[in-house]
């Protein structure tokens, strides 16, 4: 029986010693796969965040272009409505001063100029008059 015993590979140290090292080269390989996996993550990581400020640099100057194509577009458009408007309202004044003259309206210019004209009599009647007073004084 002990032949038996001797040839059973669970018995044998050799054997066992020899899976005792395969298992520590195994595990040593998987703690060397991870770590070379973690140092090439971290790698990796700073590769990937070092691409994507250059595409934001190159992106930035595309859309800040396109921003101020646009503005300058904006302004384009602004300039041109500024001038419609200011054309329209001066055509606007025109016709409405042109329907109150028809009508006999006086317009601003006509009530100032005979604003004046009041102001002018009424300073010509106060010396008039001032003058008057003094002549029945006498």
């Amino acid at each position: 029986m002990s032949d038996e015993n001797d040839k059973n590979p669970e018995n044998d140290p050799q054997l066992a010693g020899k899976i005792k090292d395969s298992a520590r080269q195994i595990w040593l390989a998987g703690l060397g796969a991870y770590n070379k996996a973690e140092e090439d993550t971290g790698r990796f990581f700073d590769r990937l965040v070092q691409e994507g400020e250059q595409l934001e640099n190159k992106t930035r100057g595309v859309v800040e272009k396109q921003i101020r194509s646009v503005e300058d577009r904006v302004e384009g458009v602004r300039d041109r409505a500024t001038g419609t408007w200011d054309r329209l309202e001066h055509l606007f004044d025109d016709r409405v001063s042109g329907a109150l003259r028809r009508l006999g309206i006086p317009s601003r210019e006509d009530v100032e100029a005979l604003e004046g004209r009041i102001e002018a009599l009424e300073a010509e009647l106060s010396v008039l008059s001032d003058s008057n007073g003094r002549d029945e004084e006498e």
